[in-house]
């Protein structure tokens, strides 16, 4: 990964230059640029890049930042990713795009905070399992020198790193094969992420998962060979009253076959990613601290695969959550809301100022909203209207979807308090998100759905092929900025 250091010039040292662009600044570049943009197609439009002969120098990089009345931090962060996909085989370039963005009128320390998102993710690579001869050749951006003055800028692209960080961390376990992330195996990595970061740790082992009534949790874990875990993280501002208490809460299912309600060979191919909501509410309150967020955070993953074992769930089997309501298992794919239906009631016993939870739930969010939208789903207008705006700061897409009550009669069981799916094909990802809400208690709620957008088979902005971390940077900007 690329280290990015802030200077007042370019240094002598880099090989690559950039040349931020707007629409609107075709017609004062140089007569010989000018010609050349023309001939290549070059418009200045969001993420366009286009290199230029060095001449003995640096190479230069005509980088498009769209029109100028409508530069964002966000594009700032998409513009930058262009920057450093264009640039990955120099070793040592210089970036301005944050200076030019703050000319347009971006704040500047948004723009450079901006601008380490987008060259630092856009640059990220899950190497564990890869040959350590494939790696040698220095084909990975090594240092980027943002050029850009000014007051608070440090500070911002430090909070930038912290960030990253996260972002990173939370791909990093959703790239790992879950024969390899088990239960423990999270937990030890939690640990060792943890450090530092005033965040406390507690873990429920098997039998403390039982004395607690952790019902969803239990049933699911039943055709497995690895023991549950149960994960909870507090976050307590340093030195300050609280602004309020938000829970966060995180879908933990390390692998996912569909236990005896089997998936397909293809279906269960990406289904190392079903942690991604439990690995966005680690790696959120590791960067807590980093960006001073005033208000106290609790974070709940529950922790267990599902797998097909002599003694798995089995359709029309009933089980108690820890609220006491009872729930009948018609489908063992739809296993997320079991351990969340637990999770979400421990939360709510706290009675915070709001819950959110986070999941990779269904298949329906993503066939309504495609790979690079989650769902959201809320109790309160005005929690989703923060995370809607967080979402619009982060360029980490969201898009509300109601709970219809209407739909809510389908949960009905003719044997228990609910059932776990719904009455027919249509309309998954409500039926999952009125279940939740059953459990969820009083407290102002929201339900962020990743569907498939948690993983990604191309690259475009800031998403890499792999796990995305999708999630991470609007819970963390809600909560910054609560």
């Amino acid at each position: 990964m690329p280290t990015v250091t802030l200077a007042s010039a370019v240094p002598r040292s880099a090989t690559a230059v950039d040349l931020p662009t707007t629409t609107n600044d075709l017609r004062r570049l140089p007569a010989a640029v000018k010609r050349t943009a023309r001939l290549q197609g070059f418009e200045g439009k969001l993420g366009q890049t286009l290199l230029l002969a060095g001449d003995d120098g640096p190479v230069r990089v005509l980088v498009g930042l769209g029109a100028r009345k409508e530069l964002t931090a966000d594009k700032v962060r998409r513009a930058a990713a262009a920057y450093a996909r264009s640039v990955a085989r120099h070793r040592n370039v210089a970036c301005s795009i944050p200076s030019a963005a703050a000319e347009a009128g971006v704040e500047p320390a948004e723009a450079v905070a901006a601008g380490v998102e987008g060259l630092r993710l856009a640059s990220y690579r899950f190497t564990d399992y890869r040959d350590a001869a494939d790696l040698k050749s220095p084909v990975e951006l090594g240092k980027v020198t943002l050029v850009a003055s000014g007051r608070g800028l440090a500070a911002a692209a430090r909070r930038a790193d912290a960030t990253v960080d996260a972002v990173e961390l939370a791909r990093d376990l959703g790239n790992t094969p879950g024969g390899d992330l088990t239960p423990d195996e999270f937990v030890r990595r939690a640990r060792r992420a943890l450090r530092g970061t005033g965040v406390r740790l507690t873990v429920w082992d098997e039998e403390r998962i039982r004395a607690e009534k952790l019902g969803g949790v239990l049933a699911v874990n039943q055709g497995s060979v690895h023991p549950p875990r149960f994960v909870q993280l507090r976050y307590q501002p340093d030195g300050r009253n609280p602004r309020g208490e938000v829970a966060l809460v995180g879908k933990g299912i390390t692998f996912d076959s569909g236990g005896l309600s089997l998936k397909t060979a293809q279906g269960m191919m990406s289904m190392k990613i079903d942690m991604a909501g439990g690995a966005a509410v680690l790696a959120t309150m590791t960067a807590l601290k980093a960006h001073r967020v005033p208000v106290a955070v609790t974070g709940y993953i529950p922790l267990t695969d599902n797998m097909t074992g002599g003694d798995a769930q089995r359709p029309g089997d009933v089980f108690t959550a820890r609220n006491g309501k009872t729930v009948e298992v018609l489908n063992t794919d739809a296993e997320g809301r079991l351990i969340l239906a637990d999770a979400l009631s421990l939360a709510a016993e706290r009675e915070p100022d709001a819950i959110i939870d986070i999941a990779t739930l269904t298949g329906s969010a993503s066939a309504a909203l495609g790979t690079s939208y989650a769902a959201l789903m809320a109790t309160d207008d005005k929690l989703a209207g923060r995370l809607e705006d967080a979402s619009a700061r982060t360029g980490e897409n969201l898009w509300r979807l109601p709970l219809p009550p209407e739909y809510r009669p389908q949960l009905d069981s003719n044997v228990a308090d609910l059932k776990n799916i719904g009455a027919g094909p249509f309309g998954g990802a409500l039926i999952a998100g009125l279940f939740l809400k059953e459990f969820a208690g009083k407290s102002a709620w929201a339900h962020i759905d990743l569907g498939m957008a948690a993983i990604s088979d191309t690259e475009r902005g800031v998403v890499v092929k792999g796990a995305t971390g999708l999630g991470v940077r609007v819970l963390l900007d809600t909560l910054v900025n609560w």
